[in-house]
């Protein structure tokens, strides 16, 4: 792939240019290695000064190997360009290949959807959901979109979580590490790294409250923890003390998530639906 950009800016130097279009540090040594750069199809180098109206372009270098192995499995894809794919990912998918699931994943899918494409994209998750979450799983097709999106991607979570919530809204500050003596389990303790999970009930009574929720960190489990520490187990989470009497699974799902590209004239936010069985228990719990 290779990209364009327009350079406004009389006399600006190759590199301040390239940093002003979001390109890495560590891109641009990669193309300085594999091709180079161009401008108005001259070559040019970075401590060269561009004149305005010039058009930059150069080819992104190639991808890494992987060794996740492409399978023909179903992909829902929500929105997809040459920078970005969002993908609904099921419960029950993990998204990459672990030691208990070494297939049937989302980077499974992907890999083999871009093999049917004769494309070369690798799988980048900027977000990536725990196995029983459901929700928009945000992925950079490219080396130039994955830290810029890791940067501006803000995502937001539809919970159900056990008991009434007292406060309508807040935020959970509290530090996340590994619970002594598992390798699983996350507890919230005072060495932790610093986590914190914004949120806002939609809607509660005595059984369970509805929360949107915002992950300004993004840590291992952070809301499954947080809502526990704070004695609201989301319901289904056994790992962390929720009931599976309503639901086989954790009733969390990543709804919303928006997206800054430079190429946009503003932001975007993309909506994922709501499964089946988290709708159903949400009409038998709030009658909505």
């Amino acid at each position: 792939m290779t990209l364009h950009f327009f350079n406004k800016t009389d006399g600006i130097l190759l590199r301040d240019f390239l940093r002003c279009c979001q390109v890495s540090a560590s891109l641009a040594a990669a193309v300085k290695r594999s091709g180079g750069f161009f401008a108005d199809g001259v070559p040019i180098h970075t401590n060269q000064r561009l004149a305005a109206g010039q058009q930059v372009s150069f080819a992104l270098p190639p991808e890494p190997a992987t060794d996740v192995r492409p399978q023909d499995l179903p992909l829902e894809i929500r929105y997809e360009d040459e920078h970005i794919m969002l993908i609904n990912k099921p419960a029950g998918i993990t998204v990459h290949p672990t030691r208990g699931y070494a297939d049937g994943t989302l980077a499974n899918a992907f890999m083999g959807l871009m093999a049917r494409r004769g494309s070369d994209a690798v799988f980048r998750p900027v977000n990536r959901l725990d196995r029983e979450t459901s929700g928009l799983v945000l992925c950079a097709m490219n080396a130039w979109a994955a830290p810029i999106l890791a940067q501006t991607a803000r995502k937001e979570y539809l919970a159900l979580a056990a008991g009434p919530m007292k406060e309508e809204a807040g935020a959970f500050c509290w530090p996340i590490g590994l619970e002594e003596g598992s390798l699983i389990r996350r507890a919230c303790r005072p060495d932790g790294q610093p986590s914190c999970t914004e949120y806002r009930v939609v809607r509660t009574c005595e059984q369970a409250s509805l929360a949107r929720c915002i992950t300004v960190t993004g840590r291992t489990h952070q809301i499954r923890v947080h809502f526990a520490q704070a004695g609201h187990p989301l319901l289904g989470d056994d790992l962390y003390g929720g009931s599976r009497e309503l639901i086989g699974r954790t009733a969390l799902h990543c709804g919303w998530i928006r997206v800054e590209m430079p190429q946009w004239n503003a932001a975007r936010t993309f909506a994922c639906p709501l499964p089946s069985d988290m709708e159903a228990l949400i009409f038998h719990i709030f009658h909505v």
